[in-house]
């Protein structure tokens, strides 16, 4: 059964599917042809032909779930791991600043475990384990908060130019006044 992308089966659907491919393993064993098995477990005939390859091929190993087929997966001891290591900060690890992007815990993830996320693979996990990342706030260095403040209250009323009268205008082009 083939799945558009992003599709597939959860854990649920892959353990009831490696039932059905059990089922027909024992039919297997019992002599049974392709259309019966297929009939009586109500897949198509082409599954059941693929299935018996395998069981051929690998034993009842070939046809059993190989698991999920989407993201790696960090094992618990892992995820621990990672939790104390975030914790360090990024400083330790080599970064110039205590920021923790996603890109960072991505490299970080790597370097510990070997394993590659996408980033929105590493926003997953973070959001999984109710944790968040961190958005560097766009500011220059050189910005005084203080000055920004003056300026807001005392010269920028003095700038900014006057509302427009709240009185209609005209559309006429033939009277001056409404230009």
């Amino acid at each position: 059964m083939r799945y558009a992308q992003g599709g597939g089966l959860t854990d649920a659907g892959r353990a009831a599917r490696e039932c059905v491919r059990l089922q027909a393993v024992e039919r297997f064993e019992d002599g049974r042809k392709n259309r019966e098995i297929a009939a009586a477990l109500r897949v198509s005939e082409r599954s059941v032909e693929r299935w018996r390859r395998q069981w051929r091929e690998r034993g009842e190993a070939g046809v059993l779930s190989k698991g999920s087929p989407g993201r790696p997966r960090l094992n618990e001891k892992q995820i621990v791991r990672l939790e104390r290591e975030l914790g360090r900060g990024p400083l330790v690890h080599g970064w110039a600043d205590q920021r923790w992007t996603l890109v960072r815990i991505k490299t970080l993830i790597g370097r510990l475990f070997h394993v590659s996320f996408t980033v929105e693979g590493t926003w997953l996990l973070l959001k999984r384990h109710g944790w968040s990342w961190q958005q560097p706030a766009r500011r220059a260095i050189e910005r005084d908060d203080q000055a920004v403040e003056v300026w807001k209250k005392e010269i920028w009323p003095l700038v900014r130019a006057p509302r427009r009268r709240a009185t209609a205008g005209s559309s006429s082009r033939t009277k001056p006044g409404s230009r």
